[in-house]
């Protein structure tokens, strides 16, 4: 398959080597020094397995891309806006476009930007991998998860070829015939880990021990579910329950992305973790006050 990767950070960078590895062909759309080292050098990629170098076609600009089948959008949600352009050429010149966003709106994002409807697909990872230098790219979960689905339900052979692709170049990853519902599985997660662990500013293990802390994960949870399920999204039953003894189970020292980015002093996802979770509970009639308190208290934090 011929696929384009848009943002070649920690995820997109990853996925980008992976799937050239197993056969495919890929360019990496990026920029400055990771551009130039993907050029001269290849693109190093370092598992808990091992380590490789997979040679990688590397362009300033996606318009230089010809016969793209896929594209992947594996940017940070605040970044979507940006790269857009990009995936509306590619689409219609024939690409199929997924993206591997955190929250539940970047496929409506993009087709609001002018990509059409029809060629997007919704998507979703699981993964914890980071551009450590330019050129350098390393997975540091044991998981590597990929979903897609057509967004209107059931299964198409398109999202079946892709992720076959994803499982070529060793992703746990499957299509689905309810994307929305994972997407919403998935914001359920990082949503409250987001809130919890951002507004203590430390890691897991601190906000379990508190007095409030597990009462504190456990309603941020339930906003999240009961805001998707008014939205008519079939959440299973047992959602709640599956996440939070995940949760009880994840290392003391677990911090979410989220919280890495909020302690950086750069952008952060809030507006479409937190956030998301907020106004879409205004617009369903559903009381979100963990998430409103995060979404106001983080929000704020990124002025100071």
């Amino acid at each position: 398959m011929n696929i384009a990767i848009l943002g070649a950070g920690g995820v997109g960078s990853y996925y980008g080597g992976t799937l050239a590895r197993a056969g495919h062909r890929v360019a990496l759309v990026a920029r400055g020094a990771h551009l130039e080292a993907l050029r001269e050098r290849g693109l190093e990629v370092r598992t808990p397995e091992g380590a490789f170098t997979v040679a990688v076609e590397a362009v300033g600009d996606a318009d230089e891309l010809r016969d793209v089948e896929l594209a992947v959008v594996a940017v940070k949600s605040y970044s979507l806006a940006e790269i857009a352009p990009a995936a509306r050429r590619l689409a219609e010149r024939g690409a199929v476009v997924v993206p591997l966003l955190n929250g539940v709106e970047a496929a409506d994002r993009l087709i609001e930007a002018g990509v059409p409807d029809e060629r997007v697909l919704g998507g979703l990872t699981e993964i914890s991998a980071v551009r450590i230098g330019p050129g350098i790219v390393e997975r540091r979960s044991p998981f590597q998860r990929v979903v897609v689905g057509e967004r209107k339900g059931g299964i198409s052979e398109r999202a079946e070829r892709i992720a076959a692709a994803f499982r070529e170049a060793g992703a746990e990853a499957r299509a689905s015939d309810d994307i929305t519902a994972d997407l919403w599985r998935k914001l359920a997660f990082i949503a409250t880990m987001s809130a919890a662990c951002g507004l203590a500013r430390t890691s897991i293990g601190p906000v379990r021990r508190a007095p409030l802390g597990n009462l504190l994960i456990e309603r941020a949870l339930r906003e999240v579910t009961a805001v998707g399920r008014a939205r008519g999204v079939a959440l299973p039953e047992d959602v709640e329950a599956k996440i939070l003894g995940f949760v009880s189970g994840l290392s003391d020292g677990m911090r979410p992305s989220f919280l890495l980015d909020l302690e950086s002093g750069g952008p952060t996802e809030i507006d479409d973790l937190c956030g998301a979770v907020s106004r879409l509970g205004r617009q369903a009639g559903i009381e979100t006050t963990v998430h409103d308190v995060a979404t106001a208290a983080l929000s704020a934090g990124r002025e100071i």
